[in-house]
């Protein structure tokens, strides 16, 4: 079982998976196969390199949706590559491996301040910058009908998958899971679609699962399983709550994913980062891009508009998306002072404000 004391040890695994991603790992092995070496960032070329996340999740189908528009409506062609996700991700932005990249807005802020994360923990990434927010990532305890887990106390003792090593989502879950007083567990780690395989085959008792809803591997499991949505609701809500500044309020509606009634839970939000590196030039083409053809985007498009892509931005805005969305970007909630100067204009809204 996994105890509190050895949770800190995993955290601490964590955080050297992490480092050993920032020190020059390209991303590719989450539920993708592509190392992305022979498509690199750098944003001297006219092909851009954009790290997704698990195909089983959102970052994965949608950012082939904005591969499509910028491709449309720019002379850049995209790569877009499956990775492990968020903290991957920015390790991969770090290297200069990829151009852009979909993280969670809570990782952002670790990376470049440098703290929450053992990975990031004195290897602040000062060159990171937000391109635009774009959508609630709603935290899924996904388990089934028939395991007895109706509420969060009732994961004490059981097998659950809190996803990739090293990813947003096991950050999330570790940190979601002590904030509820779960500290008796076995752990897996893997993508969303292994973890509801895993659910299917009776190999694990819940998984987490965060991104904005339907999540594909979800939905897809619900189609053969009687899948039950564990609610976060009340004191263990705000026990979540005061665990940190990035979490919301979120809800899952009805019929999502068969749930007769809304599912009361909470959620980051999802962000698009670059580096400092890639030329303004290059980012206002590629924000306008997305921006101006918002009615092209098939996934979460009630939630991506201009008007609210600046809502919980947790980093420096880049100088390019700065240069698309006007005066009204700014620092973020970063606290890092070395690279604040590049970003001009007054601060975005909270994250904690991130689910509107």
């Amino acid at each position: 079982m996994t105890s509190r004391a050895n949770r800190r040890k995993f955290l601490i695994g964590a955080g050297v998976a992490g480092a050993s991603l920032l020190a020059g790992c390209t991303g590719g092995d989450g539920d993708g196969n592509g190392s992305g070496n022979d498509s690199g960032g750098g944003g001297g070329s006219d092909r851009l390199s954009w790290d997704a996340g698990g195909t089983g999740g959102t970052y994965f189908p949608l950012s082939n949706n904005f591969k499509s528009i910028i491709e449309a409506n720019t002379d850049f062609s995209v790569d877009v590559r499956s990775t492990g996700a968020s903290v991957e991700n920015v390790g991969s932005l770090s290297q200069g491996n990829a151009d852009f990249a979909l993280i969670q807005n809570d990782i952002a802020y670790f990376a470049y301040n440098g703290e929450g994360i053992d990975a990031f923990k004195d290897n602040a990434i000062e060159s990171l910058r937000g391109v635009a927010t774009l959508y609630p990532e709603t935290i899924h305890i996904v388990t089934l009908a028939g395991t007895g887990i109706e509420q969060p106390a009732d994961l004490q003792g059981k097998t659950i998958n809190t996803g990739d090593t090293g990813s947003g989502t096991q950050v999330n879950a570790v940190q979601i899971l002590e904030a509820l007083g779960v500290s008796d567990y076995q752990e897996q780690n893997t993508g969303f679609s292994q973890a509801t395989e895993q659910l299917k085959n009776g190999d694990i008792d819940a998984a987490f699962v965060v991104g904005g809803w339907p999540v594909a591997a979800v939905a897809e499991l619900a189609q053969t399983e009687d899948v039950v949505i564990v609610p976060v609701e009340g004191e263990n809500q705000q026990a979540v709550l005061d665990a940190a500044p990035f979490y919301a309020e979120d809800e899952i509606p009805a019929d999502t994913y068969g749930n007769e009634s809304p599912v009361p839970t909470v959620s980051v939000q999802a962000m698009i980062a670059t580096t400092e590196q890639v030329p303004a030039d290059t980012v206002e083409q590629v924000t306008a891009a997305i921006f101006d053809n918002t009615d092209q985007i098939d996934t979460k498009q009630e939630f991506i508009t201009k008007d609210t892509a600046l809502d919980g931005m947790s980093i420096p805005l880049h100088a390019g998306a700065e240069a698309y969305f006007g005066e009204e970007g700014g620092d973020g909630n970063a606290t890092n002072d070395t690279n604040a100067t590049d970003a001009n204009a007054t601060n975005a809204t909270n994250a904690t404000n991130e689910s509107a």
